[in-house]
């Protein structure tokens, strides 16, 4: 179960989400650096970058809904911008009309580590609001070191399938060598097939490869949906180019103040939160395969469960057996949304009664693994990023073993497994570059920040905290259940959203939606 700082929409949660894509070149984007307040670099270096900036995309066609795809290049190292370069994937499709074309609107789904072109092809493009997409052309580039950009590699599909069922609950020192050893051989992995880009994925290189972006399009300023993970790289955008930010929309937003031990115990107490939201629903169905007794109840059941599974897995029909870190990421799966919530009540009573195959399926959708056994760089990548922004949240076992209490505090269920998950980056190859702050963006346009109250991922503290260090910040919320809010299924939630994208105007200071 590596669960670690995975801000994203899941696979699962992807079926009811949408979003979009991309636009023209011209002259009169903005250069390398306009409204820069941090990483433009030296007058030498900003002057290499007006080759990446005023490149023109070949655009082609790339699938029969109307989307194009073009690759962009961008320095491997924005410190030598005139060393080597890499590519970046990027698509669109162009604005439908009617009315008058608005530029861009550049989106990412989360992760880090999710494609933000995969994202857009399969649900933004088609699945936006008709009025949104028919004013802005929508486009998406996937982050460097994210699926066709460049990708991080790290484990063979057998090493995966090894690597996601290692007991994350350690029971004595002997199994936590096992967990130890199990991240040492990621990473070393990651090491040995992309040492190249490893140091150079951070969030504040993704957000700069934005702006190249942005420029490249012809667009003066940046219009921005970013979900999940993506609110923190369109923060970190706003704040290196205050200056060229427009319309940003942060939905379900991470607070960039937190250091990674806080972000880990934070998202394991959401996760908590929305367990405690799905129980509550259990106990009304007769097909809960928890008991109908109590809330409290069922989250015994639930961890009983997990025990029982870390002494005896149980059958799949496969080669893999449900053992209990895959049956805690299938649950932690359909925490996401709720529309999940059926199937996991099946999932669970099936596993229950001896087949684990759909509980295991809800686990392969998280890791984005196919059915013949190979996997998308979803979880190298989002470790490769995670580990390079934030210094580690433990040195090494006797950190987390002192801090279980706080984390089985903060979730019962999920508490322990997601303690020991935040040990990875302890023993990354790549010191981390980034640090906790606050990001203020002074000088940005508006930005839209919307929290949903009982996200599992990014807890809605977040995003009130987010609204509160952004100067030019308006928090929308919204009161449910599920990761992220917008397109789906609040109008009200919607409506301020298109309204913001269309005509400018954000929504009144403290509304709230259900």
């Amino acid at each position: 179960m590596d669960t670690r700082r995975l801000f994203r929409i899941s696979a699962t949660a992807l079926v009811a989400a949408g979003l979009l894509l991309s636009g023209c070149s011209s002259d009169s984007a903005s250069g390398a650096g306009t409204g820069t307040r941090t990483g433009a670099g030296s007058t030498a270096e900003q002057a290499a970058l007006k080759k990446f900036y005023g490149q023109k995309l070949a655009w082609r066609s790339c699938g029969a809904a109307g989307f194009d795809c073009a690759t962009m290049k961008a320095p491997l190292d924005y410190a030598k911008p005139d060393g080597t370069e890499i590519s970046l994937a990027v698509a669109r499709k162009k604005a439908t009309g009617p009315g008058k074309r608005l530029g861009s609107l550049q989106v990412n789904p989360g992760g880090p580590g999710g494609s933000a072109i995969g994202y857009l092809q399969a649900y933004a493009g088609i699945g936006y609001p008709a009025p949104v997409r028919a004013r802005y052309d929508m486009v998406a580039v996937d982050p460097r070191g994210v699926a066709d950009s460049e990708p991080v590699e790290c484990l063979t599909g057998k090493e995966m399938d090894a690597y996601t069922q290692v007991d994350q609950t350690p029971d004595d020192p002997r199994e936590e060598t096992l967990l130890t050893t199990s991240f040492k051989k990621f990473a070393a992995g990651c090491e040995k097939r992309s040492a190249k880009i490893l140091p150079h994925v951070s969030t504040v290189d993704a957000a700069r490869d934005m702006d190249i972006f942005r420029a490249a399009l012809g667009d003066k300023k940046l219009t921005y949906v970013g979900a999940s993970y993506g609110t923190f790289l369109g923060a970190t955008y706003a704040e290196l180019f205050p200056g060229n930010t427009g319309r940003l929309v942060l939905d379900g937003a991470m607070d960039p103040s937190l250091p990674a031990r806080e972000l880990n115990r934070d998202q394991t107490a959401g996760f908590e939160t929305a367990f405690t939201s799905f129980a509550a629903d259990c106990v009304k169905r007769k097909d809960c395969p928890l008991g109908t007794k109590s809330v409290a109840d069922v989250g015994a059941r639930m961890k009983a469960f997990f025990t029982a599974l870390d002494a005896k897995p149980v059958a799949t029909g496969e080669s893999r057996r449900l053992t209990e870190s895959l049956a805690t990421t299938g649950v932690i799966a359909a925490m996401y949304d709720e529309s999940t919530w059926p199937q996991l009540r099946e999932a669970l009573t099936t596993a229950m009664a001896g087949d684990g195959s759909a509980l295991l399926s809800l686990a392969d959708s998280y890791y984005e693994r196919d059915g013949d056994g190979t996997y998308a760089n979803l979880m190298f990548a989002n470790s490769a990023v995670n580990c390079l922004d934030l210094p580690p949240a433990f040195s090494g076992p006797a950190e987390v073993t002192a801090a279980l209490p706080s984390f089985e505090q903060a979730s019962p269920v999920f508490g322990e497994g997601l303690a020991w998950a935040s040990l990875n980056c302890a023993y990354w190859p790549t010191k981390a570059t980034g640090t906790a702050h606050r990001i203020e963006a002074k000088g940005a346009a508006p930005i839209v920040v919307v929290g949903t109250t009982r996200d599992p991922a990014t807890p809605y503290k977040w995003a009130v905290s987010l609204a509160d260090q952004l100067s030019s910040a308006t928090l929308l919320t919204y009161d449910g259940d599920g990761h992220t809010a917008y397109g789906r299924g609040s109008d009200c939630i919607d409506t301020a959203i298109n309204t913001y994208l269309l005509e400018g105007t954000p929504p009144k200071p403290a509304t709230k939606c259900s």
